[in-house]
């Protein structure tokens, strides 16, 4: 039986921790939830990760393939959201969406893959990662280089 959207919040906090401590390993550094100022005027924005020293800006989406193989429309929306959060955050800093590596028998490629295929024309310098929760190993998927 699949679990109510009331579990949703602590399914995304625990994938949160993941992310964050798989990028601790990779970057050796802490991570944990910040407001940075974003855009012009300057607003703050609540980031899901941002590095200690503020270099790198994380935003961790748990979103997974529909349960029949389907695109989650919604989903990509939010991702297309978030890329543009990050886009309006430092030049200077590295911005990264984490996605949890998720593959399904009716599709040849993860969804984090899907997304970069289709929307990397909207990346510009956000950096697409997926983070494989079983044996924590995280990668970059790719990203359009301007």
């Amino acid at each position: 039986m699949p679990l109510s959207n009331s579990y949703n919040p602590k399914k995304g906090r625990d994938f949160e921790e993941k992310v964050s401590q798989a990028l601790e390993k990779k970057y050796k550094t802490s991570f944990k939830k910040r407001s940075i100022n974003i855009g012009t005027p300057p607003k703050a924005h609540n980031f899901d990760l941002v590095s200690e020293n503020g270099t790198i800006i994380v935003e961790c989406k748990n979103y997974s393939w529909t349960e029949t193989g389907n695109i989650p429309s919604a989903k990509t929306a939010f991702l297309n959201e978030a890329v543009l959060y990050l886009s309006h955050a430092s030049a200077d800093s590295k911005k990264i969406i984490v996605l949890r590596k998720d593959n399904h028998p009716k599709r040849k490629e993860s969804l984090a893959e899907y997304y970069v295929r289709t929307y990397f024309h909207l990346l510009n310098a956000v950096v697409i990662m997926e983070l494989d929760i079983n044996n924590m190993i995280i990668k970059e998927v790719g990203r359009n280089i301007a």
